[in-house]
């Protein structure tokens, strides 16, 4: 694997399980994952999102898909994506909840995307039905291992430095694709990206986004270790 679109390449299509929400019908095989990836490539470059752009991501109180979806799909680009977006970011795309619709106060030219509910304000994307409309084959743009993929306050990550960092997590902790790794950290930890969405994807396993289930792994902070259901965890602060 050399940038992260490779882990949502046509041959890794299958049915098993590669994000699990709180029902069956929410949750996402690998195929109906690569193929909605593919989509919202599509969708970001549809609005003007091209290499070198920055896609910034609300991803919530309750992960949901719809970010994990904006994060490999602007990778699928050569978009940065950042998860931590301040009242007024500076971004070719924001995608945020819609609950929190009326939080932010975007730049001009930044186009906005609201999953969930439908947003009120017209000028907004709805992010699942722009998604369920376009194209579902891969976006044609190239991307190199050492274009920024993440950028968080602390710094940017490459996709060879986050794909080196997620195989280090595979071997270490030897997951596989029976393993579904429970997401108890924000995504605006780096280390959480890694441990908890490309690690799982890259071993073939699942994300559990569903904060009521248990996993066979958790990734959560240092203070929330000792409290998670799993017998593994993973502090996103040891991975990068």
């Amino acid at each position: 694997m050399d940038v992260i679109g490779d882990l949502v390449a046509r041959e890794r299509r299958t049915d098993d399980i590669a994000v699990r929400t709180d029902s069956r019908a929410g949750s996402y095989s690998y195929e109906k994952f690569c193929t909605n990836t593919w989509k919202t490539g599509n969708i970001l470059r549809h609005y003007g999102v091209r290499g070198g752009a920055t896609v910034a991501v609300d991803a919530g109180d309750s992960l949901t898909p719809s970010p994990l979806l904006a994060l490999f799909g602007a990778s699928l680009l050569g978009a940065t994506t950042r998860f931590d977006p301040g009242e007024s970011p500076s971004a070719k795309a924001l995608v945020i909840p819609a609950a929190r619709a009326g939080a932010y106060d975007p730049e001009p030219g930044t186009k906005t995307f609201v999953y969930g509910d439908v947003p009120d304000d017209p000028e907004f994307a709805h992010f699942e039905a722009e998604m369920w409309s376009e194209n579902p084959t891969s976006p044609p743009d190239r991307v190199a291992p050492t274009d920024t993929a993440l950028a968080t306050a602390d710094g940017e990550f490459t996709h060879e430095r986050l794909l080196a960092a997620a195989e280090r997590v595979v071997d270490g902790y030897g997951l596989d694709g029976d393993d579904e790794v429970a997401v108890r950290a924000p995504l605006s930890e780096p280390g959480t990206v890694v441990a908890g969405v490309l690690a799982p994807v890259l071993a073939g396993g699942t994300v559990l986004v569903d904060r009521d289930s248990t996993g066979t792994v958790a990734v959560a902070t240092d203070d929330e270790t000792a409290t998670v259901p799993e017998p593994t965890a993973i502090d996103p602060a040891d991975v990068l």
